[in-house]
């Protein structure tokens, strides 16, 4: 399979067409004639019909529908709240290029569309990128076109005549010199191809690094918004918390004064509203570096203060969620297709390493001047050309040619097994959203019901313990499920929003509907990419 080669015929007649050329060219035109040169080796360039090498071809994706190994349910479960709303699982949908929109907050738009112009992060994937391109175009200029060059010398020499059999002749001469040169590389074998072809899979491999660094760009900043919300939500229901146990040391303090509890229940109570108020400085502390965060995120520094607050109510829970087919997803994420454009290039590479086995052939012209005067320099007489042709084949290197092919088929046997090992995880990922949606809506309704229960069951002791109904160790302990109860629910509300974009990244974001990119997913000309 490695030394498959596949040639053109029906290239030899070219041979009298490039004697007709080479031979009938007007004398004494320095310029004309070195363009005919150039011309003649162009036309030898379909002779280099064969190519020797594996043929690449994108592996086939999974043969399977499914990314559970059981069914999901067409819609989650629902509770109280914005972020209780159920969820519908669309099988065969299709992402917008701009998912975040799906969540309706403004302030999040424009954040995510602030970072992606000038985050680092894609300044360096898509210098990487050009790098890439630039690198295809100059090396696709020196393997398809022929190579030209302009040279003009002066030397000053003493001549020696016992060189050419006569020893009394001693000179010293200036020797001037124009010339044009002109080199082709047939490329017999397509070793040449080869390497441009993995030169061009590099840069799809810059292309997809590039889409990749936009969907985790904006994946993590919709999380640290969500954080930031979740975090402001707990700190404001803390404190809430706090007041309501201050307020009701005070009764207790009152109580005490008048003998009605006795000293211990003070003392409970001063300690759970001390440790109440301590887990406030953790939460601001978690507040802050996700405030940082997404100031890094979009590019600025965390001293600047114009980055958007966010809170749980800014946000509106998608409710219908594009699952696209597995059959799609290995075309869509980003990951897989910069796997995929490594296998490629591990494959091109095979080429290179089988073409150096076989024998190469470079052909070679010059034409110019040679003269010991300046003056000569213009008479056609003082004219020289030659047109040459060079073929070397690889006879002995001491095993090094045969080591190097084989090494590059372990390489792309390596490329091979990373490919399905990212998608394995591409699949796991995907899998694993899809589950964690559905058990998140299960999770916020039963913490839903856990916080109306213990609310219900914290009023209720409260008003008992006034007429002396329970006892305070009671209150305490609803007081204390009513806290836990309360950062539980914050908790659960994010983390379906975070989750959900999760989801939307696992599957690949919707760059391919994105109007900077065609069918084949190239860049086209966007200020992105510029």
């Amino acid at each position: 399979m490695i030394d498959e080669v596949h040639c053109s015929s029906g290239r030899t007649r070219l041979h009298a067409q490039w004697c007709a050329v080479a031979f009938h060219c007007t004398a004494g035109r320095f310029v004309t004639r070195a363009a005919v040169i150039a011309g003649v080796l162009s036309l030898l360039g379909p002779l280099a019909g064969c190519t020797v090498g594996p043929e690449y071809h994108t592996p086939a994706p999974p043969a399977t529908q499914n990314y559970t190994s059981t069914p999901l349910p067409d819609r989650t479960a629902s509770s109280q709240g914005a972020a209780g709303l159920e969820q519908r699982f669309a099988a065969g949908g299709d992402l917008p290029a701009q998912w975040w929109t799906l969540y309706r907050c403004e302030q999040l738009n424009t954040l995510i569309s602030e970072a992606l112009k000038s985050s680092p992060t894609i300044a360096a994937a898509s210098a990487a990128l050009r790098q890439a391109a630039e690198n295809l175009r100059a090396q696709a200029g020196t393997a398809l076109y022929p190579s030209i060059d302009a040279k003009l010398n002066a030397m000053r020499e003493k001549l020696n005549g016992a060189t050419l059999g006569q020893p009394n002749v001693n000179k010293i001469l200036t020797l001037y010199n124009a010339s044009v040169s002109v080199s082709y590389d047939m490329d017999l074998f397509g070793g040449v191809r080869r390497e441009l072809e993995s030169l061009g899979a590099q840069v799809d491999f810059e292309r997809f690094q590039l889409q990749g660094a936009y969907l985790a760009l904006s994946a993590n900043i919709v999380t640290a918004a969500v954080k930031e919300a979740s975090l402001r939500e707990q700190i404001g229901a803390t404190e809430n918390i706090v007041a309501d146990e201050d307020a009701q040391l005070d009764v207790l303090r009152k109580q005490f004064e008048f003998g009605g509890v006795d000293r211990t229940a003070v003392l409970a109570q001063e300690t759970l509203v001390a440790q109440t108020r301590a887990t406030l400085p953790l939460l601001r502390q978690s507040l802050d570096r996700t405030r940082h965060q997404l100031a890094v995120l979009s590019g600025r520094l965390p001293s600047d203060t114009s980055v958007s607050e966010f809170t749980l109510s800014m946000f509106t829970l998608p409710q219908t969620l594009p699952v696209s087919l597995p059959s799609s997803l290995v075309r869509q994420r980003p990951d897989i297709l910069a796997a995929d454009a490594v296998l490629h290039q591990a494959s091109a590479e095979v080429g290179v390493a089988t073409a150096n086995l076989y024998p190469q052939l470079i052909l070679s012209a010059n034409y110019g001047p040679q003269s010991l005067t300046p003056a000569g320099m213009l008479k056609y007489a003082d004219m020289i050309w030659n047109i040459g042709a060079g073929l070397t084949q690889p006879i002995f290197h001491g095993g090094q040619l045969s080591a190097k092919k084989s090494a590059a088929e372990a390489a792309f046997d390596e490329a091979n097994a990373r490919y399905r090992q990212v998608v394995l995880l591409a699949f796991e990922d995907v899998a694993d959203t899809l589950r964690a949606l559905d058990h998140d809506a299960d999770a916020l309704a039963a913490q839903t019901e856990a916080w109306r229960a213990a609310r219900s069951s914290l009023n209720l002791a409260r008003g008992q313990f006034r007429v002396g109904g329970v006892s305070y160790l009671s209150l305490l302990d609803a007081q204390r499920q009513y806290q836990q109860a309360v950062v539980n629910l914050a908790q659960a509300q994010a983390t379906r929003y975070s989750d959900t974009a999760a989801l939307f990244q696992a599957l690949g974001g919707g760059w391919w509907n994105d109007t900077a990119y065609d069918e084949k997913g190239h860049a086209n000309d966007h200020p992105r990419f510029q």
